[in-house]
């Protein structure tokens, strides 16, 4: 029997799967903050991971684009700022998963776009408010194709973006503060983790503004390529 909605109930967020004719459907998305040292440097808030835990943010998945996509720059911002992700996608459920077996949670990778508005953002931060609005934007959460890795855990990896074709960040994998299966021990204790939920791992060092016609590249070495263009404000 058809449940008689008001309206029609928008579409279930989606990403394509490498070698798939088949679509990962999305649950929910999280993202680590201040996962470097060298960004949360640059951010001002220096992080100390023998006396603090990760912090998280979520955004909707209704904010989700697909690499390639052409946005609008978003209103009530003058300074949108990019930062270059690893995604880690779930593929099985987990509530208070051991790292050692966190593994076990893992459906594959992706390449990611956190899009920021950073003077929101921090205006929020400063007043200990939260980051809704700097961060939970439509269309501000780019992703790549998904590549399916069971059980696989991306220990290292040259993560790196471009900004019309100038590059802005270079790094490593290997220089996440919490790494992929202390990232999922942790959130685990929190959340019972889901099939389709996506974990933005962090940024590194070099995050900056873009503006209206600018091109954005974005590469995770073993995963692939995220891609974006900046359209006119609306």
């Amino acid at each position: 029997m058809t449940t008689p909605y008001l309206w029609t109930p928008p579409a279930v967020p989606s990403l394509p799967i490498r070698g798939s004719d088949a679509r990962l459907p999305i649950n929910r998305i999280f993202c680590v903050g201040r996962n470097y040292h060298a960004h949360a440097v640059e951010m001002g808030r220096p992080v100390d991971k023998s006396a603090e835990r990760p912090f998280y943010f979520t955004k909707s998945p209704q904010t989700l684009v697909e690499s390639g996509a052409t946005v609008p720059y978003p209103p009530g911002t003058s300074n949108y700022h990019y930062e270059m992700e690893l995604v880690l996608v779930i593929g099985k459920p987990g509530f208070r998963v051991a790292a050692e077996n966190a593994h076990e949670l893992v459906y594959g990778y992706a390449c990611g776009l956190d899009m920021t508005r950073r003077d929101l953002q921090l205006v929020a931060r400063d007043k200990g408010r939260p980051w809704d609005l700097g961060k939970d934007i439509e269309q501000g959460s780019v992703c790549s194709e998904v590549v399916p890795m069971p059980g696989v855990v991306i220990e290292s990896g040259a993560i790196a973006l471009q900004v019309n074709g100038v590059t802005k960040q270079s790094s490593d994998v290997d220089k996440l503060i919490w790494n992929i299966r202390e990232i999922l021990a942790d959130l685990s204790q929190f959340y019972h983790l889901e099939p389709g939920d996506l974990i933005y791992t962090g940024t590194p060092e070099g995050v900056g503004a873009v503006l209206p016609g600018d091109q954005i590249r974005g590469q995770v070495a073993g995963v692939g390529e995220v891609a974006l263009h900046i359209g006119a404000a609306e």
